[in-house]
């Protein structure tokens, strides 16, 4: 696992520092949502996890040039659905939910929303507070009353077809049928989990089939599949309800609580208050903890007073969600990025235990970076057995003083990602030497060099490197890029270890070596070989025409996400129009570099990575020789749409009296505009408000169409 947080401060971190911390935040969290939402199998603790989101807001918020276009703060945590499931898209997005760890940051999050919606401090912001359960979160769809088909997460975009699963659970736990009214369709979503009580007794038993097995193996008998022992209540809930067998489903101890609404087709209700008493007249149970509070002030007492019961509650909770009461509101708010602008989950501090440090691994990530990790004596940090940890680069390890044999603290942060805190010094034992970081990369013996002002040591072997190239495909395949179904850590190392796969295009030219693949150790043999050989090359098959989008996140390049895939993909509609703007780009000065970092979302930083990108000879040969095997898809064209603002691109300039300039950029963004920063000789419109300044002045000057607020307010109907 992949984690690079510094001990620098935020506000002391240098541009190039900030790059690089932003592209290990990046990786190091989407390695932390595979594991905990598809794999079941948290790498990192809850509070590590919202430390390394926390961390990189920040960095974003100091630079937002700098903002990845995989940023973690544009996607919603999950895992792309794994095999063995159908695919089921969700009406609307299931996103996830920004942090809060203290007061000052719930009074910030008020802030922003006042700010948003231009809200005086008379104004009385109602809020829902709702115990944040750990558990597993589904999306169940009715149509005419109906159950007709439940999801996970996945992705939040898309989850797997748990349908048969849930339809184990009881009447009581999941209706099958809507009292009247109800929408014609409609999603509610909620959390199923696990008791404390029902997990250990599942855990104990699970533990003496486990021991069973194993006696029976000893003994030469034939035995069944590996017996897994969740480590906490959110695994056993998750694993139970993912099982390929519903049978098993059934057998396990599991509840559901609603909570929230997605697609509808018809509004339900005026306030979330009353979606819930909604919910619980159509028999769903809705957490009996929740409440409504009278304003935003009343906060505080809530967290306060659910953290003193959180330890006798009878399930797991790891904070308080606060959603505004309001839905007209929350409409208006929207989302920005991966997360709601009008809800915000406010965590309970982190649980700590102490362990052994057994030794300091070197991890080689795909852009060369040295990750030390920590392996550690298992411990039980706030119910999830920890073995790993993060030390996020040699100026951490020296800063805290980690020696191998040291008992070290550790913490769960946020409850969910694993950190070492500090060093129990008196423990440390006798002889214990000082960590000497490698200044040669363990992986292909190239040096390891840390440019000046950076915190990160780097291998220069770049294309010689196994494990930069390991890296880079697995990330080519990944959930976010092509997620290609079987092409997981494992095979990916196994593929490139035989010679078979060096680059991403040679992926797709794996059916030429199909027969060489069919008997390899650990692939089966006979038909079940064969079988898997044949899975595999359909599940590449199936991704020779990618969404654009996920076709440019997919190629690695330093500091392009998936939101800024996104916006590129958006804005150049296809493969074609992208590769020939951005080598036109590599020119500092032109026309093509200069619409590049006007994007919104894009900025100087970012076109400045692409441009170096395309400058190398062996990137657009490696991009030529891809091209040759998948056709990434057009991304959509909002020019054919019915709104004025399709497909054209705006800007906003000066101080808006009805909204607030955030808000009318959402709303043109809704209405298929490209949002730009700078006004140049492609723009369609200028919105101009009061004290607009240089972009209103630019504007006439190029014969630009400019148009008022009211002008705007009334194209875009509002």
């Amino acid at each position: 696992m992949t984690a690079p947080l510094r001990t620098l401060p935020v506000e002391t971190l240098t541009e190039a520092q900030a790059a690089e911390e932003l592209a290990a935040l990046a990786q190091a969290i989407a390695e932390a949502d595979l594991a905990y939402h598809q794999q079941d199998a948290p790498v990192i603790t809850d509070a590590e996890y919202d430390a390394l989101r926390r961390r990189n807001a920040a960095i974003e918020a100091r630079f937002p040039a700098l903002k990845r276009a995989d940023s973690p703060s544009d996607a919603a945590p999950g895992a792309a659905p794994a095999a063995g499931f159908a695919k089921a898209r969700h009406g609307t997005p299931m996103l996830s939910l920004d942090n809060a760890f203290a007061p000052e940051d719930f009074a910030e999050f008020t802030r922003s929303i006042r700010r948003f919606l231009r809200l005086d401090e008379a104004e009385v912001l109602r809020f829902v507070a709702e115990p944040k359960i750990d558990g597993l979160s589904v999306n169940l769809t009715y149509e005419n009353g109906i159950f007709v088909r439940g999801a996970t997460r996945g992705d939040g975009t898309e989850g797997e077809d748990i349908t048969r699963n849930l339809e184990t659970f009881s009447e009581a736990i999941l209706p099958r049928r809507l009292a009247a009214p109800f929408p014609a369709q409609i999603e509610i979503r909620g959390e199923v989990f696990m008791t404390k009580a029902d997990f250990l007794a599942f855990r104990e038993e699970q533990a003496r089939l486990a021991e069973e097995r194993e006696q029976r193996r000893a003994r030469g008998e034939k035995v069944g599949p590996e017996i897994r022992i969740p480590a906490n209540p959110r695994n056993a809930a998750a694993g139970s309800l993912r099982q390929l067998d519903p049978e098993i489903t059934r057998s396990r101890p599991l509840r559901l609580f609603a909570y929230a609404q997605g697609e509808s087709s018809t509004p339900v209700a005026e306030t979330h208050w009353d979606y819930l008493a909604r919910l619980r007249g159509w028999g769903f149970a809705v957490n009996p903890l929740s409440r409504l509070l009278a304003d935003e002030h009343d906060a505080a007492a809530f967290q306060a007073e659910m953290g003193g019961q959180r330890a006798g509650l009878a399930y797991d909770i790891d904070g308080i969600v606060y959603k505004l009461d309001r839905l007209d509101w929350q409409g208006r708010l929207g989302f920005v990025g991966r997360a709601p602008r009008w809800a915000i989950a406010w965590k309970f501090p982190a649980e700590q235990a102490t362990t052994r440090l057994l030794d300091i691994q070197i991890q080689v990530g795909r852009t060369g970076a040295l990750t030390p990790r920590a392996v550690m004596e298992p411990v039980n940090v706030g119910g999830v057995m920890v073995q790993h940890a993060t030390l996020h680069n040699e100026d951490e390890v020296a800063r805290k003083d980690v020696r191998i044999g040291d008992t070290v603290i550790l913490q769960r942060a946020g409850d969910v990602i694993p950190q070492i805190v500090g060093v129990v010094a008196e423990k440390r034992p006798e002889g214990a030497l000082p960590f000497a970081f490698p200044t040669t990369c363990p992986a292909c013996g190239s040096h390891a060099v840390r440019p000046e002002g950076e915190v990160v040591r780097r291998c220069t072997g770049g294309l010689v490197c196994p494990a930069q190239t390991v890296e880079r495909l697995k990330h080519f395949v990944s959930r976010n890029a092509l997620d290609i179904e079987g092409l997981g850590e494992e095979n990916i190392l196994r593929l490139h270890e035989e010679g078979l796969v060096k680059s991403p295009a040679d992926i797709f030219r794996l059916h030429r070596h199909a027969e060489r693949m069919r008997g390899w150790e650990g692939w089966g043999k006979g038909a079940k070989s064969s079988k898997k050989v044949e899975n595999l090359l359909a599940a590449i098959e199936a991704r020779r025409g990618p969404p654009l989008e996920r076709f440019i996140f997919a190629l690695g390049i330093r500091r392009i996400g998936e939101q800024n895939a996104k916006l590129l993909a958006r804005h150049y509609h296809s493969l074609a129009a992208w590769r020939e703007k951005m080598l036109a780009a590599t020119t500092i000065g032109s026309e093509a570099r200069e619409e590049l970092g006007s994007i919104q979302g894009i900025g100087p930083a970012i076109a400045t990575e692409l441009a170096e990108f395309f400058a190398e000879a062996h990137n657009r040969a490696a991009l030529e020789d891809l091209a040759g095997e998948v056709a990434p898809q057009d991304a959509e064209d909002f020019s054919a749409s019915d709104s004025p603002f399709a497909g054209k691109v705006v800007v906003f300039t000066g101080t808006l009296e009805k909204t607030s300039r955030d808000e009318a950029e959402a709303v043109a963004e809704r209405l298929g505009a490209k949002v730009t920063k700078s006004v140049s000789k492609k723009t369609d419109f200028v919105v101009v408000g009061a004290d607009a300044g240089s972009k209103a002045k630019k504007a006439a000057e190029l014969g630009l169409r400019v148009l008022s607020e009211g002008e705007w307010r009334e194209m875009a109907g509002l």
